[in-house]
């Protein structure tokens, strides 16, 4: 008999007189006669209730069964008498398919710390929170995908071992073949030169959209930061859209439209998944995401930005000047205080943005922006591109960079380039934007953090 899915017996028409349901079990009770057992099978954040009368058999395998367990029963789907749930299952066969060891079976029915999953992440899918969350997780990423189809986007996959810093920050992971300790130069490691993890995939990403004309790509990138705060770990996935023929109110319009979209697509296929965050970890989540759909975000120039957190009476931890990075207390000052939406910020002063974004009028900022959204802070960062062949070399030699490195990058201005623009968004970002939860390491499934490589 073919196994049925929790979630397709519970939103099922009808009663089955056959059906095979197997899962983990979350508890079992005992009585005369007869016991319950309550099994997830992580198609739904809903268990489903089976019932099963005793026999020899069927004690003998209930013995074996403690929370945690994998077991499967087959019966008869029938109307539940009980509130809760429209269905149960009338069970006349158990099996045994996993027993888990009830002396060090770390998952009780009790609520249990984030802290102390993150030491346990291997098991942490099997509670609710994070069940929902990895669920959430797939369906966010499907949803990038459809987006970018239904704008006819291509999806391009950029390399992950890269020979160029794209950021110019120098935080990037080596990777090598030459063992520990080794005196030989890179010309004698793997690819003949110095070669990283890449923090982004827009470099290449560009070559492609002045092709193909809009790209996309969505995947791995790394950063060998030595932070331990909630926003940041070593390995993340990035989309980053490159659009051919625009400028930077194309990318900002992109932006919010792809917000905005992400959102209303996770409320409207995960209302369940949705409903648990909005109980038990952000109470005002859902007014938050209804806020954030309900108006256009606000756009500002960054000058306008500093003089708006100058005049502020708040007591900022980092003081602020024109020529500064915001920091996210800024940032959130800006969105959540100030004009309570998602805020644009752009034109940034070009000493503290990367080489290829697109050189202003002044000279003295550049076509990036920035979005910051409630809670988050800077959620997307992005930029026209610098497509004037003397400009970019004139920056590029500004930042110090080796444009023998960057042969290729500067053929595509000279050869028919246009205007375009991106921006790279962090998906576990936007993550943690739909869920309300507040440490990037809860909306991965293994985080990648200093000192930190378990699993």
């Amino acid at each position: 008999m073919k196994r049925t899915k929790i979630k397709i017996a519970l939103n099922s028409d009808s009663a089955m007189e056959e059906i095979l349901i197997k899962g983990w079990v979350r508890t079992k009770r005992d009585n005369k006669g007869f016991s319950f057992l309550e099994l997830n099978d992580g198609s739904s954040i809903k268990t489903i209730q089976a019932i099963i009368d005793h026999t020899p058999e069927i004690e003998a395998a209930l013995a074996r069964v403690g929370t945690g367990a994998a077991v499967a029963i087959s019966g008869e789907l029938v109307e539940s008498p009980g509130k809760g749930q429209k269905w149960e299952v009338r069970g006349k066969t158990l099996k045994v398919i996993g027993e888990a060891d009830q002396e060090t079976f770390p998952l009780q029915k009790k609520r249990h710390s984030d802290e102390f999953l993150r030491g346990i992440a291997h098991l942490r899918p099997r509670t609710n929170k994070f069940g929902a969350m990895f669920r959430i997780r797939s369906e966010l990423a499907q949803a990038i995908h459809k987006y970018f189809a239904e704008k006819d986007f291509f999806y391009i996959h950029t390399p992950i071992i890269t020979g160029s810093d794209c950021e110019g920050a120098g935080e990037m992971f080596r990777v090598t073949s030459l063992e520990a300790g080794s005196k030989e130069t890179a010309e004698n490691d793997f690819f003949g030169k110095p070669s990283h993890l890449t923090v982004s995939g827009q470099l290449s990403a560009e070559m492609f959209s002045l092709s193909l004309g809009d790209v996309y790509t969505f995947g791995p990138t790394f950063r060998a930061e030595n932070s331990n705060t909630p926003r940041h770990v070593a390995e993340f996935w990035m989309i980053e859209p490159e659009i051919a023929f625009s400028d930077l109110v194309d990318d900002m319009d992109l932006g919010e439209d792809m917000i905005k979209y992400l959102i209303t697509h996770i409320l409207d296929n995960c209302p369940d998944d949705i409903e648990l965050f909005a109980k038990w970890v952000d109470k005002t989540l859902m007014s938050t995401l209804e806020g954030i759909l309900r108006e256009p975000f606000k756009r500002l120039p960054y000058t306008e930005a500093i003089e708006i957190l100058k005049k502020t009476k708040k007591d900022f931890e980092y003081p602020v000047e024109w020529g500064i990075d915001l920091q996210t207390e800024h940032e959130r000052f800006l969105c959540e205080e100030k004009f309570k939406k998602p805020v644009f910020v752009y034109d940034y002063p070009k000493t503290i943005k990367p080489f290829y974004m697109r050189m202003n009028d002044d000279n003295k900022t550049v076509a990036a922006m920035d979005c910051l959204v409630p809670r988050i802070g800077e959620i997307i960062g992005g930029s026209q591109r610098e497509e004037r062949m003397d400009v970019l070399v004139a920056r590029m030699d500004e930042a110090g960079l080796n444009k023998d490195e960057y042969w290729w990058y500067l053929d595509s201005r000279r050869y028919g380039s246009v205007p375009h623009a991106g921006f790279g968004m962090g998906f576990e970002r936007m993550l943690m934007l739909v869920t309300g939860v507040a440490n990037i390491r809860d909306v991965m499934p293994f985080p990648r953090t200093p000192k930190s490589l378990d699993f």
